[in-house]
């Protein structure tokens, strides 16, 4: 059961990633033991909104600036506690390399400018996957003790594996791809719009987000990793692609991104966007390859 420990504001995301550089430092660094579900957990009361970051966040991601938030704005602003978490000793893999493979976020109602938020993150469901081990990050934003934004993140640690001795209720659960939306065809019609996303544009929301992963900003720490050259930030693409709909999205929603194919910059993205009984289904796609896939996502209502 998550305990969670009271800090005095939101960390400083590039501190935890310096401390996240270390862990992967023979002797020197923490070894990550998958035992079973951490229960560190940390909140954060009395938060809020640097109208200059916001303003920073929506020129970086094209959306609307004004006294209402974009609904992916909050997943920037608490991800330095995601981060924290990450970096504790009882985390079962390292923060390094960890992968962002899909996101659901549920707005009950716009936040604002003028509220204080309290926010809460903790960590539970570590599960296999095929290519290692997954686990679902709690995101709890209240305005006045009500919940108004939450969100599920789920990570991908490559390569972890379950210890001898964890525990059989974790032993029992069952391989999972961590991700809920179907891969959709190729649509056969043309795209609703061309994004075209260049290394300084995603320098630009490393700057907003304070997201400045060596995969996103460095060719060599992009190489590092395994990639050819610098790739966009997930939830640049997810906001990018919740940002073609604004001024038709409801007041309460949910909206689920799945991540497939990183976006290798400098690069032109195509989205789709359709509407359906259920919502809206989204995709972004390599523009002159279309069936590489990006990401998919589905914004409907709360609850579905």
């Amino acid at each position: 059961m998550a305990q969670y420990t009271q800090l005095s504001s939101i960390p400083e995301l590039m501190v935890i990633y310096r401390s996240a550089m270390k862990d992967m430092v023979p002797v020197i660094g923490t070894t990550h033991t998958a035992k079973s579900d951490p229960t560190t957990a940390f909140e954060v009361s009395g938060v809020e909104v640097d109208e200059k970051h916001l303003a920073s966040y929506c020129q970086a991601t094209g959306l609307r600036l004004g006294n209402e938030l974009p609904a992916t704005y909050p997943y920037v602003l608490t991800f330095p506690l995601v981060m924290k978490l990450l970096t504790a000793k009882e985390f079962p893999f390292k923060a390094i390399g960890a992968v962002h493979i899909s996101n659901s976020i549920t707005q009950l109602r716009p936040l604002t400018l003028n509220d204080v938020f309290d926010v809460r993150v903790h960590a539970q469901n570590l599960r296999p996957h095929r290519r290692g081990l997954i686990i679902d990050f709690i995101t709890e934003v209240s305005v006045a003790g009500e919940v108004v934004w939450s969100q599920t993140s789920t990570f991908l640690g490559g390569g972890a594996k379950l210890a001898k001795d964890a525990e059989s209720s974790l032993r029992e659960r069952a391989e999972d791809t961590g991700q809920t939306l179907d891969r959709p065809d190729v649509p056969a019609r043309a795209s609703n719009a061309l994004l075209r996303v260049s290394a300084e544009d995603i320098s630009n929301y490393a700057d907003a987000s304070g997201d400045k992963n060596p995969i996103h900003v460095s060719k060599l720490g992009a190489k590092a990793f395994g990639f050819p050259s610098t790739i966009a930030h997930g939830m640049y693409t997810a906001a990018v692609m919740l940002g073609s709909l604004e001024g038709r999205l409801p007041q309460s929603f949910t909206y689920t991104v799945d991540f497939a194919k990183p976006v290798i910059l400098p690069a032109k993205v195509a989205l789709w966007t359709e509407h359906t009984d259920g919502g809206w289904e989204l995709q972004a796609r390599k523009a002159s390859k279309p069936e590489t896939l990006h990401a998919v996502g589905l914004v409907g209502p709360t609850g579905a």
